[in-house]
């Protein structure tokens, strides 16, 4: 019988993932360069969806310390499609689903209280998960953003001719023929990123930040629908990075939100974090 892959993957998400990785990554503190490696992991903890990046302690060379008092935070579990019980992205780092000592990062200059991971699991024996929030990072001499990127995901942007409708109590924000589809692994959908051309309400500055690893930071905005506001309902990116070039300052809604027509057909709003 045919194995279907992303169940396959799905099926993982409750266990300790890990997968070598042949870049050389670079941790940085306060500009300091406190890790050099070329021997990093990819490691998911359970219910994660996005992976951290685990280091030899070798390769170190900040102290690490026994973090001062309990280390935790609460998991946002969320659904995405028909996986359950995923951890939210946002989900901080201190929210760990194995077990393992939580550890803080300490140079001369800079202290990254909890920062650091030591994981129980005898096959990351030696190695330290790092909290990608509390560091810069390079991959190569390349920055990255958001989370590390993951070899089993990917982002493939197709131009199509669908006809795409946006709408909010029938009030129609966006129609367009000219959508750029936004594919992602293992998201229930396609993105549809729309000419600002075909954007029929007034946008205006929202108040949120997000950026993602592949496309990278998102300007938000918020619609304005008579004496109604949809807050941070779209967003584009402005600069992206090179994978989402094609969708360079278009705009992008939360179908998640709004009643969207495919070819005149309505969409049932899918189920994920930003619903």
């Amino acid at each position: 019988m045919a194995v279907n892959l992303m169940r396959q993957f799905s099926s993982l998400l409750p266990e300790l993932r890990v997968q070598p990785t042949t870049k050389r990554v670079r941790v940085l503190l306060d500009g300091m360069v406190v890790g050099d490696t070329t021997q990093a992991r990819l490691v998911w903890e359970p219910k994660r969806v996005v992976p951290s990046y685990a280091v030899p302690e070798r390769d170190l060379t900040a102290e690490l310390v026994e973090s001062q008092g309990p280390v935790s935070a609460a998991e946002h579990p969320v659904a995405l499609g028909e996986v359950p019980a995923v951890l939210d992205p946002s989900t901080a780092f201190a929210a760990h689903t194995t077990s393992g000592q939580s550890l803080t990062v300490s140079t001369a200059t800079g202290r990254a209280e909890g920062a650091a991971f030591r994981p129980d699991d005898p096959d990351l024996a030696g190695y330290v998960a790092l909290d990608f929030a509390a560091f810069d990072w390079l991959e190569e001499d390349e920055p990255i953003v958001s989370h590390p990127r993951d070899p089993f995901s990917r982002i493939d942007i197709r131009r199509s001719s669908r006809h795409v409708r946006l709408e909010f109590g029938g009030v129609v924000l966006a129609d367009s023929t000219r959508p750029q589809m936004l594919f992602e692994t293992g998201f229930p959908m396609a993105r549809y990123y729309l000419p600002r051309e075909d954007v029929l309400v007034e946008l205006t500055a929202g108040t949120v930040q997000t950026a993602c690893a592949y496309k990278g930071h998102a300007t938000h905005y918020s619609a304005t629908l008579g004496d109604r506001q949809l807050p941070n309902i779209g967003w584009s990116y402005e600069d992206p990075l090179s994978d989402a070039a094609q969708v360079k300052g278009q705009v992008c809604f939360y179908q998640e939100r709004l009643d969207l027509f495919v070819d005149d057909e309505p969409v049932t709003r899918p189920r994920t974090p930003w619903e």
